[in-house]
């Protein structure tokens, strides 16, 4: 959703510099004006990206993460243990 929201709003930029461009004659203007739209946009994803990162929610879905990734890393070598000894059983044929 932000990220369609950061299309908008870099569509309506190009579209207001272009309208604002007074004649054709102008394209260093119009290519300046875009860059700065670009670059504010770009700063406010920034931002909005990292109170997104920093937020309580991410840091607790980060722990989970890395808690799940250490139960199933666990339950891996449970099993390849399991595995193992059942194939230490298994008798030559």
């Amino acid at each position: 959703m932000k990220a369609s929201l950061l299309l908008v709003l870099v569509c309506t930029a190009v579209l207001a510099a272009g309208a604002r461009a007074d004649a054709p004659r102008e394209p260093e203007a119009l290519v300046r004006r875009v860059q700065e739209y670009a670059q504010k946009a770009s700063a406010m994803a920034k931002t909005a990206f990292s109170s997104v990162q920093e937020s309580e929610a991410a840091q607790q879905a980060r722990r989970w993460l890395e808690d799940t990734a250490d139960l199933a890393k666990q339950r891996l070598a449970w099993l390849k243990e399991q595995l193992t000894e059942l194939w230490k059983q298994r008798p030559a044929a």
